[in-house]
């Protein structure tokens, strides 16, 4: 498919997410399986344009003054990809391409500030109805954090200590660019190309295969570092989901002590045993709920052997995903009112449960993978006006000095841990500390 082609199914694929309210992911599968003529290069063009226009919906739609599909599509073939007015225009002159430009559009991308005269939200890329909450945890810096949010995310990976070490991994990816992390010391990265670059897929190494690394943001390393799981003690993940972090927490004790991973949703395990035989895990026990979630119990049944004997309880909470837009952008505009204050509940639930595991001297870690006061200190707040035996203590654990300028003060109430993509160059995440009393 030439330029035009893939414009054109950029804007089909993209009114089909809009129109019918979906996941981006599966409008690109639906595509392609109806276009088989279409190969991996025009499919990863076509994915990574419709991406592109998601990252950016806002600011792209006030450049355009139009919000519709074909608007962002072009918008973001001309800007995000570099191509500009005339790149835009030879490729709408290209069979099977959209319609050529309107006079409009071309005096709109021919602008030479769009955003000087835009919105916070539009400046920003985010939803307006979160720029207050933004604002609180931001100010000022909305608009250069919510712009890197609008990026592309690179591939990060953990190198599996159990197995491998930073550097033969590193010497294993050689041929994808790849190079060690800032902050995580088991961390790799590997660069993400632009426009309609392929993403590298490591998937397919045998490093992989073999259990040499893990996909994970190096945010959600690090969460996993400040943890400070060490050998021989007992340890909770209390929303393990696919085994990410358990898989990180493993390595850290070297594969000593136990480790307890369960989600109240056994669906969420996806792949989870798998991944801990290829990483060569050996101290999890899988604590697999009822084939009902077990949500609606104030503790879950499953865990009651374990009240009050953790030394400690990882809370990976459930949350509204704020800080994950560069990876799932089009849930940026699916986020909604009502979603967050549904995952405020939940932390507020899981929270609870954790307290009642922990014992006395032990520590809770509240991890999300949000950048919202309300799903973070909010939180913290509340829980430690319900639970007076415990304390929030420093984010930093010893070994991790370099996170020093990553803390941020809690008014009231202590410190905790705040990375984002302009920050840190990772994912947005929010980490506190808690230890019992006793």
């Amino acid at each position: 498919m030439k330029a035009g082609g893939r414009l054109a199914a950029a804007v089909e694929v993209l009114t089909d997410v809009e129109t019918r309210r979906r996941p981006v992911t599966d409008a690109l599968k639906d595509w392609g399986l109806n276009h088989r003529f279409a190969g991996s290069g025009d499919r990863t063009a076509i994915g990574n344009l419709v991406h592109d226009a998601l990252r950016r919906r806002n600011s792209l739609a006030h450049v355009m003054g139009d919000s519709s599909p074909r608007a962002l599509v072009l918008a973001a073939y001309a800007m995000v990809w570099g191509r500009g007015v005339d790149g835009l225009t030879l490729a709408l002159a290209e069979p099977h391409a959209p319609e050529p430009l309107t006079e409009a559009e071309r005096a709109a991308l021919s602008r030479p500030d769009p955003l000087a005269d835009a919105p916070l939200a539009a400046a920003a890329d985010v939803p307006e109805w979160l720029v207050p909450s933004l604002v609180r945890v931001f100010g000022d810096r909305l608009v250069e954090e919510g712009r890197r949010l609008a990026e592309r995310a690179p591939v990060d990976i953990r190198a599996n200590t159990l197995k491998s070490t930073r550097d033969k991994v590193l010497a294993a990816l050689a041929e994808f660019g790849a190079f060690a992390t800032a902050l995580s010391p088991g961390g790799v990265r590997v660069p993400i190309g632009a426009g309609p670059a392929k993403p590298p897929h490591v998937l397919a190494e045998p490093g992989y295969q073999k259990g040499m690394f893990e996909i994970q943001d190096e945010g959600s390393q690090l969460a996993a570092l400040v943890a400070d799981a060490k050998p021989g003690e007992q340890v909770i993940d209390l929303c393990a989901g696919g085994g990410g972090k358990t898989l990180a927490l493993a390595a850290s004790m070297s594969n000593g002590g136990q480790i307890y991973a369960y989600d109240n949703d056994r669906r969420r395990f996806g792949d989870i045993w798998q991944r801990l035989e290829r990483a060569g895990v050996r101290n999890v026990q899988v604590l697999s709920p009822k084939l009902k979630a077990e949500t609606p119990e104030p503790f879950p049944s499953v865990l009651l052997p374990h009240e009050g004997k953790a030394d400690l309880v990882l809370v990976d909470a459930p949350c509204t995903g704020t800080g994950t837009w560069r990876r799932r952008p089009d849930a940026k505009w699916r986020v909604t009112e009502s979603a967050l204050a549904d995952r405020q509940r939940e932390q507020d639930a899981v929270l609870a449960q954790a307290a009642r595991l922990v014992r006395p001297g032990g520590r809770i870690v509240y991890v999300t993978c949000s950048l919202l006061a309300e799903e973070n200190e909010d939180r913290l707040a509340a829980f430690l006006a319900d639970h007076p035996d415990f304390t929030l203590v420093s984010p930093v654990p010893p070994g991790l000095p370099g996170l020093d300028r990553f803390v941020t003060n809690l008014i009231g109430l202590g410190q905790a841990l705040r990375l984002t993509p302009a920050s840190a160059g990772t994912d947005g995440f929010f980490v506190a500390r808690l230890v019992r009393k006793g």
